[in-house]
């Protein structure tokens, strides 16, 4: 027995499902998971030793990579002058000021701990500010695990094949509208007929895999909000510093209301951030009605990893050299399935992509789900035996890192040609 199979055992007696996240558990994929003892730039090591390209990433927030030594500086200076305070320091307003200057949305921000307080906030601050109750958000879209956001879910639910999660009221969910992505005249049916508080998206959805927006979906929620007055608000916790600087609405050129940011915010520690237009913040306690506060938000751990972080990716070249890198390893994934005869979309948007087992193009969860998970599965073992470790899920994104270098891609596109040609 691997020690990794040892820990296993041991979580599942006091753990649910041995994992404390569900897609951690490796059922889309077969097999056990992984359990981690370290990492180094864009490489992991396993209880085992066996050494990994990791192109998850934690899920997203480490697009230094893994250990970054300058983070790590930042977070041990920071840790030796107090761990949290529960009272305002000088670096969370130093973060607050760098987000409302690098996101084109945020006049007003406010620091949580979690991306899941962040959209739940959010909604709820659109909700005071519009004295409206109902939402409408993506089929398929993830946007944290809040009640009234467990409907229709991608990510962690897409993967066990749940339609939403028990637990949620009849109440909650009818508040809750949803409407296919990339579907405008959904969304325009819905405005017109009934007042809605918000519209909220993932600018690129990430959680039912990397699938982009097509051209004008955007700014056609942009005009149906604005012509409305519903809120949108766009959920950048996956692509917020990841597809680009500012974000997927510096990158496509769409202002939303609000945003709503996280993983990469932290530096690789919990952090996350909501804010948007000033008057919608005015809403925000103590300023105004709506409630929201939490013990850990703005502590000195995370802001110092997301202030070394957001300030390493302001250097000139840095989206440029993860652009090229993203570019080399798509683009052979998808040279290598051709070769080998093997359908498969390769999806991408700057560093973030997910290569879907279809025949067809992948512009909605409906048309994700026409995937063939199961050679996804097949192949995702074929990597991992092959010292590749990606997404356990046909339904979630991948990530490139800063870290990873020409090596890494070469090893990663030789693995890949003959995980294909084992598949076939």
């Amino acid at each position: 027995m691997t020690r990794s199979q040892e820990l296993f055992e041991r979580a599942q007696r006091v753990i649910p499902g041995g994992v404390n996240s569900p897609v951690r558990a490796f059922r889309a994929v077969g097999g056990e998971p992984l359990f981690i003892a370290r990492g180094q730039g864009a490489h992991l090591w396993d209880t085992d030793g066996k050494e990994y390209i990791d192109y998850l990433g934690s899920w997203g927030p480490l697009i230094l990579g893994h250990a970054h030594p300058e983070v790590l500086d930042a977070v041990v200076r920071a840790a030796a002058a107090g761990t949290s305070f529960g009272a305002p320091t000088e670096q969370e307003v130093e973060l607050a000021e760098l987000l409302c200057r690098l996101v084109p949305s945020l006049a007003k921000v406010r620091l949580v701990s979690s991306g899941t307080e962040a959209t739940m906030s959010a909604l709820r601050v659109a909700r005071g500010f519009t004295e409206r109750e109902k939402i409408i958000k993506i089929d398929g879209g993830y946007h944290g695990h809040a009640d009234c956001l467990l409907v229709a879910t991608g990510s962690g639910a897409a993967t066990l094949g749940l339609p939403g999660s028990a637990g949620v009221t009849r109440g909650t969910a009818q508040d809750t509208l949803t409407v296919a992505w990339n579907d405008l005249s959904a969304v325009a049916a819905i405005l017109e007929r009934e007042p809605i508080a918000a519209v909220i998206v993932e600018p690129v959805c990430g959680n039912i895999g990397c699938v982009p927006p097509r051209p004008g979906y955007l700014a056609g929620l942009r005009d149906l909000c604005t012509r409305y007055r519903t809120v949108l608000v766009f959920d950048e916790v996956m692509t917020g510093f990841r597809v680009a600087l500012g974000g997927a609405q510096a990158l496509y050129g769409v202002q939303p209301d609000m945003t709503c940011l996280g993983k990469i915010v932290g530096g690789g520690l919990p952090a996350a951030a909501y804010g948007g237009r000033a008057e919608i913040m005015a809403c925000v306690a103590p300023d105004g009605p709506v409630y929201q506060a939490g013990t850990l938000s703005g502590n000195p751990l995370a802001v110092a990893a997301g202030l070394t972080t957001l300030r390493l990716l302001e250097r000139p070249g840095t989206y440029e050299k993860l652009e090229a890198t993203s570019h080399r390893l798509i683009e052979g994934i998808g040279a290598l399935a051709r070769e080998a005869g093997v359908a498969l979309q390769a999806n991408r948007v700057g560093s973030m992509f997910t290569g879907f087992f279809s025949g067809s193009e992948v512009l909605d969860y409906a048309s994700a789900k026409r995937s063939d998970a199961a050679r996804f599965g097949r192949w995702f073992r074929a990597m991992l035996e092959r010292n590749i470790y990606l997404a356990p899920s046909q339904f979630e994104a991948a990530f490139v890192s800063l870290a990873h270098t020409d090596a890494d891609i070469a090893r990663t596109l030789e693995a890949a040609h003959h995980a294909f040609q084992a598949l076939t």
